[in-house]
């Protein structure tokens, strides 16, 4: 299902409607690095929680158990890309593009954006400035200003009012299992209807791999129906590679089913914890793997297994 961007707009409502899922018991969970965001979640104090997880580690540990193991427990750093920090730099424009009066979201604008974003960026992470010491900047520069351009290709945010933008959330289940993570965007119908936007500046999944992308969506769509009673209307990722969207409508039945898989990834994971046992799980990620010198499966060997910290 699509819905057409103006009908969504205005401020979040915080009244779930009647027949809600119970909420989870009250305190906050966040990080410190988070506490300077909108947040909408629910509290822990007093409540015995297993453990915590994020869209983005449960799919780290779908991919490959081996690969979750060497960044949430081992930690090992990662050079980061062009790629991946053109995606910062541009969910940077996007995110500030929408502090501006609406008429003046233009496309022009958001490229005269580029360089502070970066700048903004770099205040945040200096070591970032080593992935351009090859004097690659100014055509990175250009591939974020391509992404850009795509972006207004496929909405117009002169009719958009996000309800929240990099929003924090974060639900406690009934098994005690916390789920938390940042969603791109939140739009907000009239009459209350939620879509949730991720955008992506790579390229759209092959026919047939949309539901692994949707995992991500499908977990923020649990957390906000686990805390606002609410099923969010649409899931909707945009993929500025290429131009394409995808959309899907959940239900109960899709947010219950979501629901056991993370907590069944979280039973993998505690087994992983009890047992030593990261098993690599090769496949067509692993020519970008940061860890192919560790892996086995390419004739590595991974380094003694650390003091178990929290995942999540």
């Amino acid at each position: 299902m699509s819905v057409g961007p103006g009908a969504y707009c205005g401020a979040m409502s915080s009244t779930p409607p009647s027949g809600a899922p119970p909420a989870a018991p009250s305190g906050t969970a966040a990080d410190a690095a988070t506490e300077a965001r909108p947040q909408l979640g629910t509290p822990v104090d007093g409540v015995d929680v297993l453990g915590s997880l994020s869209p983005s580690r449960a799919a780290d540990f779908r991919s490959c158990p081996l690969m979750f193991r060497f960044r949430t427990i081992d930690r090992l750093p990662e050079q980061p890309s062009p790629e991946a920090v053109r995606g910062t730099v541009v969910h940077q424009v996007l995110e500030d593009l929408f502090d501006l009066p609406a008429p003046e979201r233009t496309p022009e604008r958001a490229l005269e954006m580029v360089p502070g974003a970066w700048d903004a960026v770099l205040t945040r992470e200096p070591e970032l400035a080593a992935v351009f010491e090859d004097g690659s900047a100014a055509s990175w520069q250009d591939a974020c200003r391509g992404a850009l351009r795509t972006y207004f290709e496929l909405e117009d945010p002169r009719r958009l009012e996000p309800a929240e933008r990099e929003l924090y959330v974060e639900a406690l289940l009934d098994s005690r299992l916390l789920l938390r993570g940042f969603l791109d965007r939140l739009d907000e119908a009239p009459d209350g209807a939620l879509r949730i936007v991720d955008y992506k500046t790579g390229r759209a999944p092959s026919p047939g791999f949309e539901a692994r992308a949707l995992f991500q969506l499908r977990f923020y769509a649990l957390v906000l129906w686990r805390t606002r009673g609410v099923v969010p209307r649409e899931l909707r990722l945009i993929y500025l590679g290429d131009g394409q969207t995808v959309s899907w409508s959940p239900d109960v039945e899709d947010l219950l089913a979501t629901e056991r898989l993370v907590e069944a990834v979280w039973r993998a994971i505690e087994h992983g914890h009890r047992t030593g046992e990261w098993l690599p799980q090769p496949g067509f990620a692993c020519r970008w793997c940061s860890f192919r010198d560790l892996c086995p499966e390419y004739g590595g060997t991974p380094p003694p297994l650390p003091a178990r910290p929290a995942a999540g």
